[in-house]
């Protein structure tokens, strides 16, 4: 019994450092933390802000499983999901630019006058949305 909980436990483990370990490789390897050092011009930190990352996916997780509590969360969160979501659409762009999906959206509907236009509408749009799905989850 105990050696079938053992067992299993170290399955999860290491399959959970598996796919945690391919996602942050994959946002390093998109190129974001490259992008957030040299948009910054802090390029000598990259090693700090891939650890940083690293260890916030590792703490996040610690939290989520073992439900701890953070002293003065009240007004902690909703700084944490601004930073959350900017990362996250950052994220996101970093990854349709990499599978060239606008060039490829552009060119097919032909709408190079107003690509500002289409961006700034679809930055709108995810925020907008998380805001609705927000309050109406209250």
């Amino acid at each position: 019994m105990w050696g079938n909980q053992i067992l299993l436990a170290i399955i999860g483990l290491s399959a959970g450092t598996v796919v945690a370990g391919g996602l942050f490789a994959l946002i390093v390897e998109l190129g974001v933390i490259a992008d957030f050092a040299d948009r910054t011009h802090t390029a000598a930190c990259i090693l700090l802000y891939e650890d940083s990352t690293a260890l916030g996916g590792i703490a996040g997780t610690i939290f989520l499983l073992f439900h701890i509590q953070i002293p003065g969360g009240e007004w902690i969160v909703p700084i944490f999901g601004l930073m959350a979501g900017i990362f996250v659409g950052c994220w996101s762009m970093a990854l349709a630019e990499i599978i060239n999906v606008f060039p490829i959206f552009i060119r097919r509907i032909k709408i190079i006058r107003y690509i500002a236009v289409f961006v700034i509408s679809m930055a709108i749009g995810r925020g907008v949305g998380a805001l609705i799905y927000f309050f109406l989850r209250w």
